[in-house]
């Protein structure tokens, strides 16, 4: 469905000029940016010519898809209303920013949260209506500020800039200014605010309930997915436990406490939403998180968060922008980090590398992760956060990295290991890995063993809430259509037809 603008939609046209996309290869690529999303788009290149003759808007997630189709192009974000689909972007900017202030820094994290609670209460809505908007190239003005400072000076807040945020004035003396107020508009008293400044002075038992609740936060996403109910209180805890905090008074010792505490959970909602496939979100949350983790002064944890937009740059399809990400953590974190969090960070460079296709530096990176793992001691004062990572997640990489290079017989030496860790605790990875295994007995001409071992990883997923494991188990059944007519490819077909189509 369309409705109709008044006259043609000449900055769409002229966009379209600019980027050199011609009418029926926008349509082609909006419509592959929606089967990402699991919708079925049919454009062509009368759609497209009825969008900018006749000023025809698509509805729903078209918009931002457009958008996005274009702006990967250009290699940048592209607005709404640049391209004539919008007078303004709803929420456009918000937690793209990454603010040299610290005062600057806690507006954007908690209007982000706030930003999520809105789309919650709408379905989704403010998700759905920026499905598509993901850009790579946001990552780069974050990534080169905390690089060049990892750290601020210093994050302490007193009573009357926490008195400020609260009643949503500016500019007030002696303090970061409001943060908590959107432009223009007070914050009112409520679950997310106190009105006695005197209430809001933030201590270390403040501080560890919200650690308490990101180490909950990782045992539930490890085991259920990231969209699970469990996992969906995570933006509900930033929003009524993080930010009244974040907004609060505090000296400098407690407020980089409270900064890593906040990165920490922050992190873990845009992992969560990664696993979902809400990449807009991912990529906002991750932006966020890098922030908090700078005005903490954890440089690790700042490492660990550019690993994670590692991660999702290379999933999407950006690997050479994943290796970029995993090297400045690694090379910002030379001398500072434990051995066992190098080797992570080295691990996640040489899945980057492999995604690209460089057999030869993805080879050097995993010797590199499996070097430094080989130095780590039992009593090493690794973060907390790292709790997952032992030989068994390398060799579960590992196996993946020799997916992408087409080693299928690496492929099962390291899938084996991978393979031996109970599943209780870790049921997503184990379901992952068992697709990478069907996989490797695949390409290896072990169709039996595929199908037994894809049969075991769709009972996983049936298990859990996560996109990312579906995704696995699509891409295995695309894998096996040649082999379409064989009763035990039919079979493992019917068993996987009710994850594939129920809403994750």
């Amino acid at each position: 469905m369309s409705r109709e603008q008044r006259g043609p939609n000449e900055k769409l046209g002229t966009v379209l000029a600019l980027a050199g996309i011609s009418n029926a290869g926008l349509a082609r690529r909006v419509n592959d940016l929606g089967a990402q999303r699991g919708l079925t788009l049919r454009y062509d290149k009368t759609s497209v010519a009825r969008w900018v003759a006749k000023g025809m808007v698509p509805q729903g997630a078209a918009p931002h898809l457009i958008a996005a189709a274009i702006g990967a192009k250009l290699g940048r974000p592209v607005p709404l209303h640049e391209i004539g689909l919008a007078d303004a972007d709803p929420a456009p900017e918000v937690g793209l920013a990454f603010p040299r202030d610290v005062g600057e820094a806690v507006r954007s994290a908690t209007d982000l949260y706030r930003l999520d609670l809105a789309g919650r209460r709408g379905g989704g809505g403010i998700w759905q209506s920026l499905a598509g908007s993901f850009a790579v190239s946001a990552y780069a003005t974050p990534a080169s500020r905390w690089l060049i400072t990892p750290a601020d000076p210093s994050v302490a807040r007193d009573p009357t800039a926490a008195q400020a945020a609260i009643l949503g004035t500016r500019g007030a003396p002696g303090g970061q200014g409001a943060p908590g107020a959107q432009a223009g508009v007070p914050v009112q008293p409520g679950p997310d605010t106190v009105s006695d400044a005197s209430l809001f002075r933030v201590g270390h038992s403040d501080v560890a309930k919200l650690r308490e609740a990101a180490q909950d936060a990782r045992r539930w996403d490890s085991k259920y997915g990231g969209g699970d109910w469990r996992s969906s209180m995570v933006p509900e805890c930033l929003r009524v436990d993080a930010a009244p905090l974040l907004l609060g008074s505090y000296s400098d010792e407690v407020g980089r406490a409270l900064f890593g505490a906040s990165a920490e959970l922050t992190r873990l909602a845009g992992w969560m939403a990664f696993d979902t496939g809400q990449q807009e979100a991912a990529q906002r949350y991750y932006i966020q998180a890098l922030r908090l983790a700078r005005a903490a002064a954890d440089v690790p944890l700042g490492g660990y968060v550019l690993a994670s937009m590692s991660l999702q740059a290379t999933y999407r399809g950006f690997a050479d922008e994943g290796v970029d990400l995993a090297q400045a953590a690694v090379e910002r974190n030379r001398g500072l980090a434990t051995a066992r969090t190098m080797s992570f960070f080295r691990l996640v460079e040489a899945r980057a590398h492999a995604k690209a296709g460089d057999a030869p530096a993805a080879g050097a990176a995993l010797r590199a992760a499996e070097s430094w793992l080989e130095r780590a001691r039992a009593g090493d004062l690794d973060p907390s956060w790292l709790g997952f990572y032992s030989y068994d997640r390398f060799a579960a990489d590992a196996a993946e990295c020799y997916r992408d290079l087409k080693a299928p017989r690496q492929v099962r030496r390291f899938t084996e290991q991978a393979l031996s860790r109970p599943t209780e605790e870790f049921v997503r990875s184990h379901g992952l890995r068992l697709v990478v295994s069907a996989v490797a007995e695949l390409e290896s001409g072990n169709l039996d063993a595929a199908c037994a071992a894809g049969t075991r990883a769709v009972e996983v997923a049936g298990r859990i809430s996560s996109a990312r494991t579906t995704e696995y188990v699509r891409d295995l059944l695309h894998r096996l259509e040649p082999y379409g007519d064989e009763p035990r490819v039919a079979e493992l077909r019917e068993r996987a037809r009710p994850l594939l189509v129920t809403p994750v």
